[in-house]
């Protein structure tokens, strides 16, 4: 059984807010541990570069969900565009058409 566009549209509306929620998510849980293992490395009363490596790692990930949500901004502006090029009159017209999307997220260096 085939979907007709408008449930199609609704449905492919709703899954890219939760893909946008589920990454903001994850960076809101991989900065808690960043939080906490610093503030673990602190009070354990270690070395200060104690982990440091993992904690590159950890940053280096936060980079990549930065760079998938900014990938997953283009797919949405790319989506949106194409439901209002359809006519589709359903849309929502998020992500802004400016301003939200860097262009070179691999440009960016993460501070040392």
């Amino acid at each position: 059984m085939t979907m007709n566009t408008q449930v199609a549209t609704l449905r492919i509306a709703r899954e890219v807010r939760e893909a946008e929620d589920a990454l903001a998510e994850a960076l809101i849980r991989q900065s808690n541990l960043f939080t906490l293992m610093l503030t673990t490395r602190r009070d354990a009363e270690v070395g200060p570069f104690t982990g440091q490596d993992i904690l590159l790692r950890l940053a280096g990930s936060q980079q990549s969900l930065l760079a998938a949500g900014n990938d997953l901004a283009r797919v949405h502006g790319k989506l949106r565009d194409l439901a209002v090029e359809r006519g589709d009159s359903n849309i929502d017209m998020c992500p802004p058409e400016s301003g939200s999307v860097i262009e070179h997220p691999a440009s960016l260096a993460l501070a040392a």
